[in-house]
């Protein structure tokens, strides 16, 4: 058996997370999410990038753009520099991630995105951030503390990204009328895919 500690470990990382989730809906700017909504509903292309947890967390708010139809990829940090920002046009959208706002790998991206006249939102704890001060517009981070217990690991941080992410997906189904058969159309396989296409 595993010791009480870990035991305890279990059950309070379910008691963090919640807890954040909660408290981070106080933290919502309606102003910015609704630019941030109106940007990305009606971008041609969307990039997104970060590192570590945020960066994989990009990657899966790049599927969730792409299954409501607004093309997204996700921008790695270090291809970025070499060319992948080609991607990017005038007018497109760019988004951020980064807790701190002051990720070193992603300031080159933001100076690109700036020259060629891409829109740029920012997701950060740090408002007063680089990334944060170059952005059309910033949402709101917000972390109580990681789950571990030396709040080093990249745990309730991703859960609060994540749950940003799927904040603005929502909001984009409504704001574009994406309807169920859009998606059934798209996504055939699986359950959801079966359940769908039922005749």
């Amino acid at each position: 058996m595993i010791s009480e500690n870990a035991k305890n470990a279990i059950y309070q990382a379910f008691d963090i997370e919640s807890e954040c989730i909660k408290e981070m809906k106080n933290y919502v700017n309606d102003e910015q999410f609704s630019k941030a909504v109106e940007l990305l509903s009606n971008a041609v292309r969307i990039g997104a990038a970060g590192s570590g947890h945020s960066g994989i967390a990009c990657q899966h708010f790049c599927h969730l753009m792409c299954c409501v139809e607004r093309p997204a990829r996700f921008i790695s940090p270090a291809e970025a520099i070499h060319g992948a920002t080609g991607y990017l046009q005038k007018d497109d959208v760019m988004l951020f991630a980064s807790r701190g706002g002051k990720t070193k790998e992603l300031l080159p991206i933001l100076d690109i995105c700036k020259a060629k006249g891409v829109k740029v939102i920012t997701i950060t704890e740090n408002l007063e951030s680089p990334l944060a001060l170059g952005a059309d517009v910033v949402i709101k981070q917000y972390v109580n503390r990681e789950t571990d217990k030396h709040n080093m690991q990249g745990t309730t941080s991703t859960t609060a990204l994540i749950v940003l992410f799927h904040a603005l997906q929502a909001a984009i189904i409504e704001e574009t009328g994406y309807v169920a058969e859009q998606f059934a159309l798209i996504h055939p396989g699986g359950a959801v895919g079966e359940r769908l296409n039922k005749k």
